[in-house]
């Protein structure tokens, strides 16, 4: 284009001829004449390139790929099978690549290559959600840990939520449904988008139908939305884009590099101030941001029922003799009393609860990985007390020290008891000390600890009166209403009763 400007130039101010111009441009003389005709170059003209080796068996390729159309998609020519059958059937002489390039044109021509055409969709607001899980890694307490990321993103403004669980499991599934609508304030009106996750669907059958599971009927029934299932495989994953791409977005923009944190919870809590952070992105070229949308959304949401759904499940454990249950292949402790009985235990996606008679007998943190034991000392208080050479190699100790629960008090209190008293009499003095826990504060237990280490006074009975004199409430009670048939020397006033006098009766006999 530049070099046609040039020779127009030069013949309109120096008035130089054809050949002056070749010349001076190093072009033919057809060049010359084609810039003063036009300041425009002609397109230039592709060669029509000859393929003297596949040429004569383009048809062939060609009948074969037609033939494919009535094949199973699995059983259909490829382009290395149509070069190797080139070579075997044909006695061709050519190169994979050359095969690669005609089959790649034949292939639409026959129409193999059909390429899906996106229609563009408008979502009302508040109608329509999508939700997925996408895998991800984080280092916890620190260890690399393989979790999934359960998504839920509303389609009109485009504002999600993401929840670490360590598994894809139905209650993990099932609770985040109920903490993703908490945190968005609703429930979508309309339908909201699900790939065939086991939690929701036990099978497909044709077309659209599913086999879904009960329980996420259950939830389904109790929050008011419905369902759509996208078909199986590749082929549906665009039918729920705005999640997919949600995943790796927040994937790359606040998971990268690998997060180190100490537990799951503080996970969750990093994830949640990740999507109040997204607020103020915008989508797009969209004018408002994902914040903004969102407000304005969340007003037209369904509202929340009065009651949460429970997600968790429910199962029959057997304790075994070590006063342990088996949930998920982790192992949970529970009080030694029960040990050969059955018990519920209530799976949650962060929390096992384990019902007995009715009523919860313990409480444990879902563990993250399988195999592992979760024991709580306090379950084996009343088996240390008749066995207490047990407790020095106890696994429940070694956790409840790491856990802080023993602390160095404990420790501090246990070493002068077995040498005041020797390791069975001063162990069983810790167990009673330890049993004090289940009805006063561990604050106040440590104080009397303390105490009773200064007298040198190794007894649970000493403990619990210093820990009581150092939890006690000394505020009077509020006054009691007198009723109407009392006599009249009820209501005289009267001096508060006080144990002053017997503390230091105590106090004396201690000295």
């Amino acid at each position: 284009m530049e070099q046609f400007e040039r020779i127009r130039r030069d013949h309109r101010d120096g008035g130089l001829s054809i050949r002056a111009l070749a010349a001076r441009h190093g072009v033919h003389r057809r060049t010359v004449r084609q810039a003063l005709a036009d300041a425009v170059p002609p397109p230039r003209k592709v060669p029509q390139r000859v393929a003297p080796v596949l040429g004569p068996h383009a048809e062939t390729v060609r009948g074969w790929l037609t033939e494919d159309l009535d094949a199973p998609r699995k059983q259909r020519h490829t382009a290395r099978r149509v070069w190797q059958r080139l070579v075997e059937e044909e006695g061709a002489v050519v190169a994979e690549s050359s095969v690669r390039v005609l089959v790649r044109r034949l292939r639409v021509e026959v129409g193999l290559d059909r390429r899906q055409v996106m229609v563009p969709q408008t979502h009302a607001p508040g109608r329509e959600a999508e939700v997925d899980f996408g895998e991800f890694t984080a280092v916890i307490a620190g260890e690399p840990v393989r979790l999934w990321m359960f998504v839920l993103r509303l389609s009109h403004s485009g504002r999600a939520v993401h929840i670490a669980y360590a598994n894809q499991a139905q209650e993990s599934f099932l609770d985040g449904h109920v903490r993703a609508f908490a945190a968005l304030g609703g429930v979508p009106t309309g339908m909201i988008r699900y790939d065939n996750l086991k939690p929701a669907v036990i099978r497909v059958l044709l077309g659209r139908q599913r086999w879904e599971n009960e329980r996420f009927v259950a939830l389904r029934s109790h929050y008011g939305f419905d369902s759509f299932y996208c078909t199986p495989g590749l082929d549906g994953a665009h039918e729920k884009g705005g999640v997919e791409g949600e995943i790796g977005r927040f994937r790359r923009r606040h998971l990268t590099p690998v997060p180190h944190v100490g537990s799951l919870a503080a996970l969750n809590e990093a994830l949640a101030g990740a999507d109040a952070r997204d607020d103020a992105r915008r989508i797009g070229a969209r004018a408002e941001t994902v914040g903004a949308a969102a407000a304005r959304e969340a007003a037209v949401l369904a509202p929340l029922p009065a009651e949460p759904f429970d997600p968790a499940q429910s199962l029959s454990c057997r304790v075994d003799a070590k006063a342990r249950i088996c949930v998920r292949q982790s192992y949970y402790s529970v009080p030694a009393r029960l040990a050969g009985r059955r018990v519920t235990a209530r799976l949650g996606a962060a929390m096992v609860r384990v019902l007995a008679d009715g009523a919860v007998v313990a409480e444990h943190t879902r563990s993250l990985h399988k195999g592992t034991q979760d024991l709580v000392l306090d379950h084996y208080l009343e088996v240390l007390a008749r066995k207490p050479g047990a407790l020095a190699g106890a696994t429940a100790l070694a956790t409840a020290r790491a856990g802080g629960a023993f602390t160095a008090e404990h420790q501090a209190f246990w070493d002068a008891a077995r040498r005041a008293l020797g390791d069975a009499a001063g162990t069983r003095a810790l167990i009673g000390v330890l049993l004090l826990h289940r009805s006063v504060p561990a604050g106040a237990v440590e104080a009397g600890m303390a105490a009773a280490r200064r007298i040198a006074r190794f007894d649970a009975e000493v403990v619990a009166v210093e820990a009581r004199r150092a939890a006690g409430d000394r505020t009077p009670a509020a006054a009691v209403p007198l009723p109407s048939s009392a006599a009249p020397a009820a209501d005289l006033p009267r001096a508060t009763p006080s144990l002053t006098g017997y503390d230091a009766l105590l106090g004396e006999v201690s000295a």
